[in-house]
């Protein structure tokens, strides 16, 4: 904020506040604080904004609009400034990112101390109590901070008055609560008890006084209290717990004194961040990589846990104390009762318990996906942590309150992603589809199949429909089991068909929220599909070959184009051998063909001959394709029609063929990717035909310098394209920036192409370009403006 109020005259000013979910009406707000006044007196935006998640696509919305409104401009329309508190804990090293460290350097000390001597002139003693500066200018001394609460040091757990009670809430939300605040109003009504309603609050609360700072935020608003530092409220927090002042004990009576028939909606929002709000934790491997995990519970209920009387016992009975209190108070809202069943089934392994209260928050949320989520967990976790002598029959009735709980997830999921596919008037809504109950179902069925396995090895063969429950029945030794017999008939088809969804999912997309979806997500849905695929082959040849490639991953388009992630050589060589073989048979399918297509596209990356020499004009016979046709054809035909290096004219009706595969990818996809990053899929290399196409696959191992590691490359960002080697892989193409838009020149032809990174888009003019293709067309990557531009070889790189 100070930073804003200093650069006011030079920048428009502007606070992101409220709501972040219409990253278009921000956008909008921006560019017309932007325009604002006459033209020739535009003015940057300086927008602070607290939500370092938004960045990116608050981005690439601004881009969008400047290029709708057709706006002339010289200069940056907005710098986004993104402050994010972090405690302690947590701060670590991002790209991009200031950390403010609580460290003084020799020059910041010199200031403080120079400060100080002025601020002594002024106002004499009274500067002892300038907590705030004196943390500070102190270089944040623990001792200074332990003499300034030393309070608080004797107080007893009995007979507290009012005034220390008062401070001991403060203490307890601002230390948990960093910007945390009471109601003068408020806190004067607590203290009215004691008779002393003509007193101030500050005189009211000595000797604590000059720990409380009280302000207002404009004229008409109510006046705050809270702690004069964060710090000093940690330390507080400490000192009553020492004290027997328990921090179980302080928030039961803070719920009970201030939560009574009317909350104001901060202090909800406080207590819901203090009781339920997980911090992210940051975790370094052996290899420096930087993990992010959530934790369990809020920091809160994690110390209450842990550090009440040094009993863990006693600790989690306080911890669930406390939020039923909380759960009691605030009758309608889920949050509470959803923690408590997370703490039923992690900490106390209560599962009686845990859904009784995860059943009670859906009750308070029935619209709620990740409300549902938390009863399929506990089932979840009830089936994982089963005895091994628990009976195929108990085993089923737990794995199917699972199945059931997921499946319910998966339609409250699908019903919040319509809402915000349809928007609300004009209004666009960006929410992503939540995916843990997908996810979740398939975690229950490979628990389901590894306790069944351990009991008889026929149950391999009943799973994978090998053989029907029915015939089995006597063998397995209970015919009781025949009630689930719809159940395990069903599980493989839809094990089958979830994963297909992660494979499509992550094969052409990834989240942009984090840098990368978590690698196990990928791991454990190939694992379930594995076990219910199975060993054995059908008898019919063309079902054996269906199945072969099933074992492999490779049964759909998004498998057979992850080839190179997770297939041997010969793997993907046989791949290509069974598509041709099914393509061979008289009834196969149209995506029969794409598929060996794909497959031989495959091995000409992994510079293998393809395996048939007829499979492109095969594909070409096929064409024009119907736009309704899935996105993988549309694809494909870009590929095999995009000009071949050095061919300046279009022999096919390139513009035609991106528009019929934005219109495919529109109807196909487009609601599943909406907050979600396209991955690139190839990229255009030198050469002729196919062997020109470049997997992503190959640029990640050079870029890498490992085949074996994971690949997780940021594609957002570019970095990738810095290395000499992968440019030497990639073909430089020609174009034009002109008003925010790309045009890629071919000859006289112009084809307007999606851009990786919209504020390459600033400056006008000739460029260079690598040309990649995503699910949804192709787009460039790397724009690099020219100068001096005569021709292709007479280069300046701007």
């Amino acid at each position: 904020m100070q930073v804003l109020w200093d650069l006011r005259k030079t920048f428009r000013c502007a606070v992101l506040t409220g709501s972040t979910l219409d990253i278009t009406k921000v956008a909008q707000d921006v560019v017309s604080l932007f325009t604002a006044g006459s033209h020739g007196h535009q003015k940057t935006v300086l927008l602070l904004l607290n939500d370092e998640f938004i960045l990116d696509i608050l981005q690439d919305r601004i881009m969008e609009e400047i290029a709708e409104q057709d706006i002339e401009i010289d200069l940056p329309v907005v710098i986004l400034l993104n402050c994010v508190r972090s405690s302690d804990g947590i701060i670590h090293q991002k790209a991009k990112s200031i950390i403010l460290k609580k460290s003084l350097s020799d020059r910041e000390q010199a200031d403080f101390d120079m400060k100080k001597e002025e601020l002594g002139r002024r106002f004499g003693d009274r500067c002892k109590q300038f907590h705030g500066f004196n943390i500070l200018q102190s270089n944040f001394s623990q001792a200074y901070i332990r003499n300034a609460c030393a309070t608080l040091e004797h107080i007893k757990r009995t007979n507290k008055p009012l005034k220390m009670q008062l401070a001991a809430f403060l203490c307890l939300l601002n230390a948990y609560v960093p910007g945390s605040y009471l109601l003068e109003s408020q806190c004067l009504d607590f203290l009215r008890h004691e008779d002393e309603d003509d007193l101030s609050l500050e005189d009211q609360m000595q000797p604590f006084s000059h720990l409380i700072v009280t302000f207002q935020q404009g004229e008409r608003s109510e006046k705050k209290v809270c702690m004069a530092h964060n710090m000093i409220a940690q330390c507080c927090t400490e000192l009553l717990g020492d004290a027997g002042v328990t921090r179980s004990d302080t928030t039961r009576h803070f719920l009970n004194s201030f939560c009574k028939s009317y909350v104001p909606p901060c202090l909800l929002g406080f207590v819901k961040d203090m009781l339920t709000k997980r911090e992210i934790k940051i975790i370094e491997d052996p290899t420096g990589v930087i993990n992010e995990k959530k934790e369990k519970f809020s920091r809160l209920i994690q110390d209450i846990t842990k550090t009440e009387d040094d009993d863990k016992k006693k600790g989690k009975s306080q911890s669930l104390s406390v939020l039923k209190v909380a759960s009691k108070k605030f009758d309608d809202n889920p949050l509470f009762p959803q923690t408590l069943a997370r703490l039923y089934y992690i900490e106390i392994e209560d599962y009686n318990e845990a859904e009784i209260w995860a059943k009670k928050a859906k009750q308070r949320a029935p619209w709620s996906s990740y409300v549902a989520d938390t009863l399929g967990q506990v089932h979840k976790s009830h089936l994982k942590n089963l005895k091994l002598s628990a009976k195929p029959r108990e085993i089923l009735q737990l794995a199917q309150k699972g199945i059931e709980a997921f499946e319910d997830e998966e339609r409250l999921a699908e019903n919040e992603h319509m809402k915000g596919k349809q928007g609300d008037g004009n209004k666009k809504v960006l929410r992503a589809l939540n995916t843990r109950g997908l996810f979740g179902y398939l975690e229950v069925c490979t628990l389901l199949y590894d306790h069944l396995i351990r009991h008889d090895e026929l149950w391999k063969q009943v799973l994978t429909k090998t053989v029907s429950l029915g015939s089995v029945l006597k063998s397995l030794g209970d015919e009781k089991l025949f009630r689930f017999k719809e159940l395990i008939n069903s599980l493989r088809d839809l094990v089958e068909k979830r994963f297909e969804f992660f494979d499509t999912f992550l094969t052409y997309s990834y989240s942009v929220v984090k840098k990368e979806d978590p690698s196990y997500i990928s791991r454990k849905t190939i694992e379930c599909y594995k076990k219910y695929v199975g060993d054995a082959e059908p008898n019919d040849q063309l079902q054996k070959a269906f199945h072969k490639l099933k074992q492999k991953l490779a049964v759909t388009s998004p498998g057979v184009l992850s080839c190179l992630e997770r297939c041997t050589r010969s793997d993907t060589k046989d791949i290509a051998v069974w598509w041709r073989e099914i393509c061979q048979h008289k009834h196969s399918a149209t995506h029969a063909l794409l598929n060996y297509v794909l497959a031989n596209i495959m091995l000409i990356n992994l510079k293998e001959p393809p395996s048939s020499s007829d499979y492109q004009s095969s594909f070409r016979e096929k064409m024009p394709l119907a736009p309704e046709m899935q996105p993988e054809f549309h694809m494909l035909a870009l590929l095999l029609c995009w000009p071949t290096d050095g061919e300046d004219k279009l022999t096919f009706d390139l513009p035609h063929l991106i528009q019929n595969i934005l219109y495919s990818y529109e109807q196909e996809y487009k609601s599943l990717f909406q907050s979600r990053y396209l991955r690139p899929i190839f990229f255009l290399g030198p050469g002729q035909g196919l062997n020109r196409l470049v997997h992503r696959r190959n640029l990640e191992i050079l870029w890498t310098q490992d085949a074996l590691e994971d690949p997780n490359t940021n594609w957002r960002n570019d970095d990738v394209f810095r290395n000499p080697t992968v440019k030497d892989k990639l073909l430089r193409v020609k174009g034009v920036v002109r008003n925010y838009r790309l045009y890629a020149t071919f000859g006289g032809t112009e084809i307007k192409l999606d851009v990786n990174q919209k504020d390459s888009l600033w400056n006008s003019g000739h460029v260079f370009f690598y040309v990649g293709f995503t699910i949804s067309g192709p787009v460039a990557y790397n724009v690099k403006v020219i100068t001096n531009y005569k021709t292709h070889n007479e280069v300046v790189w701007v």
